[in-house]
């Protein structure tokens, strides 16, 4: 079984210029975030965290590029959640992502899109520099989740607290399955270099959207200094291989599709805010 590692090596290649079918690139540069006067942290705002979504598949060849990015992000505690959104034919594709690749003009494969707006981009070392630029500790909303399985169903509580007044937010909620084991085409000199990575570990693949993937309304009070909450209870998926492997992720965009704050939960975990 070959077993997903982070190597040392920096990046060569781009995340997101050369792809399997097609090609695409911002050359927006990354937004820096405005340091808190004085450094440290913002009081009464919340940890930004950053949304990576890799459209990917076991099938192509450069998208290992994209799973070693990923790797060197946490390498470096670097506050992200990444999700992998499988395509075309592929035992884990994820069909309803039709409407997320048409809304941001997908070109090919691997594409890798920060918090829904912002292509990754290269050259080095912005494709680890441009997700840093995105973090912070002045966030205007938390998220706090608390996930289980009774009876064979899933249960999740979602909590949002505010840190100002806001409106037209929507939420998306995404069910997650790790340690997926399948062969996946190499093109690259990453993962030891073979062009058939066999027993490769597919991790945070997209199995479940708990709502539509475009992002639910949230109505009612989402003013500072409230708490806003939703309760999640389904049956497990049939396509889920072993439920002790699921992760939830749930994230808060405007209303211009753009995520404001998102946050990672494992089973059984009781999440606080992450407050400044």
């Amino acid at each position: 079984m070959f077993k997903k590692i982070i190597p040392t090596l920096a990046l060569a290649f781009s995340v997101a210029l050369v792809s399997c079918g097609g090609s695409s690139e911002d050359p927006t540069p990354a937004p820096t975030p405005t340091p808190p006067a004085g450094g440290g942290t913002v009081a009464g705002k919340f940890t930004k965290n950053v949304l990576i979504e890799d459209y990917t598949g076991t099938w192509c060849g450069y998208c290992p590029r994209v799973a070693h990015a990923i790797d060197q992000v946490f390498a470096q505690n670097i506050s992200a959640v990444a999700v992998a959104i499988h395509r075309g034919n592929d035992p884990y594709n994820f069909a309803d992502a039709s409407v997320l690749e048409a809304q941001i003009g997908l070109q090919g494969y691997p594409t890798a899109m920060l918090n829904r707006k912002t292509t990754w981009n290269s050259p080095e070392p912005s494709y680890i520099n441009q997700v840093k630029n995105l973090t912070g500790t002045d966030a205007n909303l938390g998220i706090a989740m608390k996930p289980s399985i009774n009876n064979g169903n899933l249960n999740l509580d979602v909590k949002v607290k505010f840190a100002s007044d806001m409106s037209g937010l929507k939420l998306v909620v995404y069910l997650l399955e790790n340690d997926l084991i399948y062969n996946q085409s190499n093109y690259t000199s990453y993962y030891g270099g073979a062009s058939t990575l066999v027993g490769f570990e597919h991790d945070n693949v997209l199995r479940a959207s708990l709502t539509n993937i475009l992002g639910d309304s949230m109505a009612g009070t989402t003013t500072a200094g409230t708490v806003w909450t939703k309760n999640f209870s389904l049956a497990i998926p049939a396509n889920i291989s072993n439920s002790s492997k699921l992760s939830f992720v749930a994230f808060v965009m405007d209303y211009n599709g753009k995520v404001v704050n998102v946050r990672k939960a494992n089973l059984n975990d009781d999440q606080s805010f992450q407050e400044s």
